[in-house]
């Protein structure tokens, strides 16, 4: 196990005052100071309410926050006020708590460059102490976080057996669009399971799974930051662990801004480019996918409007064309890259960014990334993941453009057909694999 410990004195003095736990809630944080308290007072009841007779612990792993997070966090800790006007019945009400086991609450606070996954590797040593049973992890930017999400989050685990538990959101057609372009579809086509959210932020697995974590050193690569959720699941999924996910209705949280989501897409996407070569004999015997099991009411909800400008991201991508087109052809098949250029007149109005040249250009990038991993050519692997951003902004011009009329159940609908075309392509990436050297 690669186990080196690295919290502070006072943490590991806190864990040994604690000893044991059955489930954790983690709560990692940077500059969150306007929601973290709405997500602290959402877990606090979650446990009370579900989970009384289980010893349970909640765990903020700060990154080091400059805003006032931090004493927003130390005004909430402990702040029980709230339950005797929330939990009506007999059983859970505050004043028969002392029947149930206390929740206790722990900060933890780090310093150095921010990273989700830094404070994820806090969490992970503080559950693996207490060797809890069940540790969920909650994003600190949510705004729609309720305590049912903590039962739907714990509850496969604890009740059902299950190993990871992965969220399932209604969200706007235009939120999400890395998952909805890449991330769903390609692991869906890879590891052959319809996880809906692979990157959702919120997730529940069990001491199985945390140990497989602890045994992992990848705490110096983009893992260490926006690359956690996808490695958290693409392990659960690569390494037979029992997968299902929970519908927690919409998610609302802060919106990123492009200065975030730009270091974002490429941490995420690097770490599941490299993911493919540490399970290709794995993913190469799947040939199709099928459904998770999934808990909860899928009630039917009305997520929160995301605009997406069309015209903005054709710009972008145009952009693109004039700085990286050189790039593009030394990266795609000479096919697909003259399809490419088929498009690159079009005007917006009648722009169309085909679904199969875009599922042939991820493939591409796939292959040409593992291949550039074991050279020494001059390109960088930072600009080939950049070079990507522009033909991302294309498909998603093109997807706007054609989905700008339709509900949210319509252009889910189109998003499938991003999915199936990633499986029935698949065979243009195995094929291939064995001949990128």
């Amino acid at each position: 196990m690669n186990k080196k410990i690295i919290l502070t004195s006072k943490t590991i003095e806190q864990v040994k005052k604690i000893n044991k736990a059955d489930i954790l809630v983690g709560i990692p944080s940077y500059n969150n100071e306007d929601t973290i308290a709405h997500v602290i007072k959402a877990v606090r009841l979650g446990l009370t309410k579900f989970f009384p007779k289980f010893k349970s612990i909640i765990v903020n792993s700060d990154c080091g926050s400059t805003d006032n997070t931090r004493k927003v966090i130390r005004n909430n800790m402990k702040d029980y006020e709230e339950l005797d006007t929330i939990l009506i019945s007999h059983e859970m009400h505050p004043f028969t708590r002392s029947l149930h086991s206390p929740i206790s609450e722990m900060v933890t606070t780090f310093r150095g460059a921010p990273g989700k996954g830094k404070a994820f590797r806090r969490i992970f040593d503080i559950a693996h102490e207490l060797k809890t049973k069940a540790v969920v992890v909650v994003d600190s930017d949510l705004c729609s976080i309720t305590p049912e999400w903590i039962q739907l989050l714990a509850g496969p685990i604890i009740f059902k057996a299950f190993d990871y538990v992965a969220p399932l959101y209604t969200r706007h057609k235009y939120d999400g669009t890395i998952t909805n372009s890449i991330i769903y579809p390609l692991t869906r086509a890879l590891y052959g399971k319809k996880i809906r959210q692979p990157i959702g932020g919120e997730f529940g697995f069990s001491s199985k799974v945390l140990e497989h974590y602890m045994e992992k050193d990848i705490w110096d690569t983009d893992v260490a930051y926006y690359g956690i959720d996808i490695w958290m699941t693409t392990a659960a999924l690569a390494n037979g662990f029992k997968v299902c996910q929970s519908f927690l209705g919409a998610k609302i949280h802060n919106p990123k801004s492009v200065a975030t989501l730009l270091p974002m897409f490429k941490q995420v996407i690097g770490t599941i480019f490299a993911l493919i070569e540490e399970h290709h004999d794995m993913w190469k015997k799947i040939k199709s996918s099928e459904d998770l099991p999934t808990f909860g009411f899928q009630a039917r909800v009305i997520p929160e409007e995301v605009s997406q400008d069309s015209n903005e991201l054709y710009q972008n991508f145009h952009k693109g064309v004039r700085k990286f087109n050189c790039i593009w052809q030394e990266i795609l098949n000479k096919d697909n890259h003259q399809a490419l250029e088929k498009i690159f007149p079009l005007l917006r109005k009648s722009f169309n960014f085909p679904n199969q040249l875009w599922v042939k250009i991820i493939y591409d990038y796939i292959l040409f990334y593992n291949r550039f991993k074991h050279t020494f050519m001059e390109m960088s692997l930072p600009l080939v993941l950049e070079s990507l951003i522009p033909l991302y902004f294309g498909f998603i011009a093109s997807f706007v453009l054609k989905t700008k009329d339709m509900n949210n159940q319509e252009a889910e609908q189109e998003i499938e057909k991003i999915c199936l075309e990633f499986e029935k392509s698949k065979p243009y990436l195995t094929d291939n694999w064995d001949k990128r050297d």
